[in-house]
């Protein structure tokens, strides 16, 4: 009924981001509902511009050290350009979030090995069995595109939430391009936004125990003509 609050709204506000997984993988049957479940995201006059590919078992393995190798020898290729500003309350956020992380998993700001093997852990897919890579054409500017990509995503991310499952969205899976395409066989026409890895997250996994904070709706949301909807008259 309209106003009632219905399970969604638990999964939608605990869903979380975890940066250890089980390697147990996941039943055919739930990715294929996942992957359904994403596949009625809304887009731009209907154009569905998504074109996903997943890797599990001997082809993941193969891709993560493919992935290690470019990072070992600076290949990068990134699709999009990334930044957060030179200052400004973006970079601070970003900020925050790395010390968070850091601090979860014991890593001391001065141990530069340390963060080193934290960032290389996400071309490791964080131990996850699976990874999805979210690719999109080159329509426009693309910023439409990568927002219907995005919607495509959120379907992604909660669905798995809702089978009690995890999945984290991986910029740094995009900064590695090249190397996923030439791997996947995918043409260079698709261009790759980023990448999901899912599974069972892993519940003795301490860096699991962050909870990152949203700043209050007053901060980012201006309403008109809507009385009472954040705690004004």
């Amino acid at each position: 009924m309209p106003g009632t609050a219905s399970p969604f709204t638990d999964i939608a506000r605990s869903r979380r981001s975890p940066r250890r997984f089980l390697p147990t993988a996941l039943s055919p049957s739930d990715i294929r509902g996942v992957l359904e479940d994403a596949q009625t995201a809304p887009s731009n006059s209907n154009t569905q511009p998504w074109t996903v590919h997943v890797v599990s078992g001997a082809a993941r393995d193969a891709l993560a050290k493919e992935l290690l190798r470019a990072e070992e020898e600076g290949r990068t290729s990134p699709d999009f350009t990334d930044g957060y500003g030179e200052e400004g309350v973006y970079l601070e956020r970003s900020k925050a979030l790395g010390a968070s992380v850091y601090r979860a998993r014991g890593v001391e700001r001065s141990d530069r090995h340390g963060r080193r093997a934290a960032v290389r852990e996400n071309l490791e897919f964080y131990g996850a069995p699976h990874a999805a890579f979210l690719f999109m054409p080159a329509l426009g500017d693309g910023v439409r595109t990568a927002g219907d990509i995005g919607m495509y995503a959120q379907n992604f991310l909660l669905s798995l939430a809702a089978r009690g499952l995890a999945g984290i969205p991986q910029t740094v899976l995009g900064v590695y391009a090249d190397t996923v395409r030439e791997f996947l066989g995918v043409p260079a026409e698709l261009k790759l936004l980023f990448g999901i890895s899912f599974g069972m997250a892993d519940p003795a996994a301490p860096v699991n125990t962050l909870r990152t904070e949203r700043v209050p709706l007053q901060r980012s949301v201006v309403l008109h003509d809507t009385p009472g909807v954040l705690g004004r008259p």
